[in-house]
């Protein structure tokens, strides 16, 4: 006994391509669109992608700020630990965080908003690589946006020479 053939209609053919390979269902999407074969779109997929790219750039946002916010409090709070490693991290998610507002302004009113949060998973970060107890740090942000991101800041007593040059 055959097994009958089912015909793959261009729209089943193309959520298969996306199940099972996904750059090539990309690839196929782009030439869609260049073509302007707009009915031929896998529509429901593409748009919960272009979603899924406006989330990741929050997370992106969300993650650079929480490393940031918890080398800041280990800085502050663990001064005799400082290291030229602590201050190159700060200084790399300053510089990234604000590469990665300036290519997406839109985001920018999403950082107060989130702040708070954000803080509380540095908080987390700090305590796990310092040690101190969760109590050591505030429980709310006790920095400023224009500070977390002023080349200028670094909280708690100044740096030494040799952990600065």
């Amino acid at each position: 006994m055959q097994t009958p053939q089912v015909e793959q209609t261009p729209g089943t053919l193309i959520q298969s391509l996306y199940e099972t390979d996904f750059y090539a269902w990309t690839q196929e999407q782009a030439q869609l669109l260049k073509d302007r074969e707009w009915n031929k779109l896998d529509l429901p997929n593409l748009i919960e992608e272009i979603e899924s790219l406006g989330k990741q750039q929050r997370a992106e946002l969300r993650n650079r700020l929480k490393v940031l916010l918890g080398h800041l409090l280990k800085w502050e709070y663990q001064v005799e630990r400082r290291s030229r490693s602590w201050l190159m991290t700060i200084r790399i998610q300053r510089r990234d965080t604000q590469e990665l507002l300036s290519e997406n302004p839109s985001l920018k009113p999403y950082l107060q908003e989130a702040l708070q949060k954000i803080y509380e998973s540095g908080r987390d970060l700090a305590t796990g690589e310092t040690n101190l107890p969760l109590k050591t740090f505030p429980e709310n942000c006790p920095y400023e946006l224009e500070d977390i991101f002023s080349g200028r800041f670094y909280p708690g007593e100044p740096a030494t020479d040799d952990v600065m040059e």
